[in-house]
């Protein structure tokens, strides 16, 4: 793909692109298409890159689709500066990964990879409503695990989602969270996964949507 390099590229057009005006690189949107012509590249405005999607990209990982409402209900909605997602179910392809309870069927360890799923999930619901994950910042995780009777280990399994979030977000994955043990969940899913974040709309601005 044919990009104008250095020696193409006039000194008057090095300037930080965020302290000129629409439109310009440091010089006449004529004078930039001409240069962009001789060097035989493509023109193209100053833009960052989403540093999630780059995370994603890093760790091997594909934003899904968001799953599908089994019912009368979004799967994310914002309020205000806040973007609250529906429960979120460990599934992939529309398909649950694991079904049954925790400390029976399903091992502690698998219900901790179903919180990871089902969080992804959450990701892929607030991406609905939100153009660029840059954005937001989690502030709280709810976390139901269906086990059976006497189980307790609800926060190691929980933790699977708060480990995803922190991994694809860093610091911003961070948040508070609860991790609520009950006897079943909608499908025979072993977890369920809420989200709340906040959505910073000044992160959005030049923003290059990847996806």
């Amino acid at each position: 793909m044919g990009i104008c390099n250095s020696t193409c590229v006039n000194s008057r057009n090095e300037g930080n692109p965020r302290q000129l005006g629409d439109g310009r690189l440091g010089t006449s949107s004529d004078r930039a298409r001409a240069e962009s012509r001789e060097c035989g590249g493509v023109f193209q405005t100053a833009t960052r890159v989403s540093q999630t999607r780059a995370r994603l990209t890093e760790l091997g990982l594909t934003l899904p689709l968001p799953p599908k409402a089994l019912a009368a209900y979004s799967p994310a909605v914002i309020r205000g500066e806040w973007v609250y997602t529906a429960g979120q179910l460990p599934l992939q392809d529309g398909q649950l990964i694991v079904s049954g309870l925790v400390g029976g069927e399903v091992s502690e360890t698998e219900g901790a990879e179903a919180a990871r799923i089902a969080a992804f999930n959450g990701l892929a619901a607030i991406s609905s409503v939100v153009s660029d994950l840059d954005a937001i910042t989690i502030a709280k995780v709810v976390g139901y695990v269906a086990g059976v009777p006497g189980f307790t280990g609800q926060p190691n399994v929980v933790n699977g989602a708060s480990l995803l979030l922190a991994e694809v977000l860093g610091e911003r994955g961070q948040h508070a969270r609860s991790a609520v043990g009950v006897t079943a969940l909608p499908l025979g899913a072993p977890v369920e996964i809420e989200i709340v974040a906040r959505v910073d709309t000044s992160a959005t601005r030049g923003i290059a949507d990847s996806a």
